[in-house]
């Protein structure tokens, strides 16, 4: 049995000024990630529009609402509700709100190494580009022909 106190977990994140605590480690978990988010308004779970091909992600809103934004339009989840996005599902979540946001994040399988953004590749049209890690936090390649790419800002 592993216990920890969320509040004692180290805050990190995606490089911005949006409070997350990475569970995963403190816990000990093999087969999911879990992360804590205070989200307040205005600000996001992550950096825009995406999937993850070989994960499914959970967000269990524990006070406040989220609003995630799908390929079919938005939906909001509020305190005390949960939503699922499968593998491929395109999400984004934010704090749309006037008060604070507190979620915890799950994710299985615990590693993501294949996460796409909506962008076609300006080489071979492909509908959709490789999100991967470098030195300045997350390049972005296309999978079908290798082409690099920055996404439009």
């Amino acid at each position: 049995m592993e216990h920890i106190e969320i509040d004692e977990v180290e805050t990190g994140g995606f490089g911005n000024d949006v409070e997350m605590r990475r569970l995963t480690d403190a816990l000990g978990t093999e087969d999911m990630a879990i992360n804590h988010y205070r989200l307040e308004p205005g600000e996001g779970f992550s950096g825009g529009l995406h999937t993850h091909l070989d994960q499914e992600e959970v967000f269990v809103i524990l006070s406040g609402a989220a609003t995630f934004e799908t390929e079919d339009g938005t939906v909001e989840v509020g305190e005390g509700e949960a939503v699922r996005f499968a593998p491929g599902e395109y999400q984004t979540g934010s704090n749309e709100g006037d008060e604070a946001v507190d979620a915890l994040a799950l994710g299985a399988p615990a590693d993501s190494t294949e996460v796409r953004v909506p962008v076609e590749c300006r080489e071979c049209g492909h509908e959709a580009l490789a999100a991967v890690p470098d030195d300045d936090g997350m390049g972005f390649v296309c999978p079908e022909c290798g082409t690099e790419a920055d996404l439009p800002t």
